[in-house]
């Protein structure tokens, strides 16, 4: 305090230059720390909003089961597959505000079969309101990054390009059951032109294609054993591309269905 109180501090302004002297400075320095340190005495912080007691912040789970994934004319392959997914709160909403909880979360999808099926990864954010205390409704700003598998045309193998999604999936959720330890959740959302790269095996031989349209529909059941959780999924999505350069033969029309059961716990 001693040294600050010595110095001469010099402001440039229009007028030219503005001097505060020592013990200006010192004055001024005590006069902010006085009002800084009363105004934290004299005010309350407001309280922040609270989940109910018996809602988690988040969850953490394995869901494991069967995928199959279909291209154009060629006939249909289904495989095992895992699945890793974890969301949770970062900000917890308050009903009475309206305020809603905000979420962020992710999910990794993982066939065995990488030769005819593509690996997903998925990252999002977004509300979700608390309508009552069993239902909530909001929506995610998801990107889904799907390495696609090479195709085969004419008999010959020819490599996919992977994709990019922007996904605005609306999600439901409603509990049930005396405890509120029963869910249903339902997501539907658009597909929206994706972004294309190369594959590691390099570029696709054709241009990009057009999209036509395309969906994603989930439902999900489960039950709430306050520490962990089990539940079932299943989840179909279609991608159509226009006919053209891009999608000779429709070989880039894309239609995948997963149904898994999983289990994880919740925090």
């Amino acid at each position: 305090m001693r040294a600050l109180c010595t110095e001469v501090y010099t402001f440039a302004h229009k007028g030219g230059e503005f001097v505060i002297e020592s013990g200006k400075a010192c004055s001024l320095l005590v006069c902010l720390l006085f009002l800084a340190a009363f105004s934290a005495f004299a005010q309350q912080p407001a309280p922040l909003p609270q989940l109910e007691p018996e809602e988690q912040r988040g969850n953490l789970g394995i869901d494991f089961g069967v995928i199959s994934d279909h291209f154009g004319a060629t006939p249909s392959a289904t495989t095992a597959v895992g699945i890793i997914s974890g969301q949770g709160a970062i900000y917890q909403g308050n009903q009475k505000a309206q305020s809603p909880d905000i979420v962020i979360g992710g999910e990794v999808v993982l066939p065995t079969g990488t030769a005819e099926h593509a690996d997903e990864f998925a990252g999002f954010a977004g509300p979700m309101f608390h309508f009552t205390d069993q239902f909530t409704a909001g929506f995610h700003i998801q990107l889904r990054k799907l390495d696609q598998p090479n195709g085969t045309l004419n008999g010959q193998t020819f490599i996919r390009n992977n994709m990019l999604l922007l996904e605005l999936p609306l999600v439901l959720n409603y509990k049930f059951l005396a405890d509120k330890k029963a869910f249903v959740e339902a997501q539907i959302a658009p597909e929206f032109s994706p972004h294309f790269s190369n594959s590691s095996s390099g570029p696709a031989p054709y241009p990009h294609p057009s999209l036509d349209h395309g969906y994603t529909i989930r439902g999900v059941v489960g039950y709430n054993f306050e520490k962990f959780y089990l539940r079932g999924t299943y989840e179909t999505r279609y991608i159509k591309f226009s006919p053209g350069l891009g999608n000779p033969e429709f070989i880039d029309n894309w239609k995948t269905n997963y149904a898994t059961v999983g289990v994880g716990f919740t925090f």
